[in-house]
């Protein structure tokens, strides 16, 4: 009972999990013949649920790495980029490898000894933020019956 899935089925999982729609999942794996029939075909089988979890915690775990990363842009501290600039008049500037930099999106040598160091922009990185925290609320796991329904319904309101 424990069958191989498919390349089409194993992309309608990938789909699903990310789209949370059984119809165009179904469509961009390439399930083009009556596609909402076929989703909800897929979706009963316990198989094809098991295969969705994963997909999700994987898409959620790329979520957090996200997060992580706009957070740390958008509160991260400028304070080793500020050593790297008084030390540029030094002889001995410190080990790059024990600078935190992640905020710094450029760094130039100016004519002499000056230096230019650009940061990337917290407000988008707080925007970007706010999107995803958002597309997480939205996008919160729906149950394997709402999204039966949902996709049920789908047909008729536009039909």
């Amino acid at each position: 009972m424990n069958e191989k899935l498919s390349k089409k089925e194993l992309d309608f999982c990938k789909w699903y999990a990310r789209l949370q729609n059984p119809k165009e999942a179904a469509l961009k794996s390439g399930f083009t013949v009556l596609p909402e029939y076929r989703a909800l075909n897929l979706l009963s089988k316990k198989q094809i649920q098991g295969k969705i979890k994963e997909f999700e915690k994987e898409n959620r775990a790329d979520e957090n790495l996200v997060s992580a990363g706009l957070s740390r842009l958008a509160f991260g501290s400028i304070s080793d980029a500020v050593k790297l600039i008084l030390s540029a008049d030094g002889d001995s500037p410190p080990a790059p490898d024990s600078l935190d930099l992640f905020n710094v999106s450029e760094i130039k040598f100016t004519s002499g000894k000056g230096m230019e160091i650009k940061f990337f922009d917290r407000l988008k990185a707080l925007e970007q933020l706010s999107k995803l925290s958002e597309s997480v609320e939205n996008s919160s796991a729906l149950s394997f019956y709402e999204a039966l329904e949902r996709s049920a319904g789908g047909g008729e309101e536009n039909g």
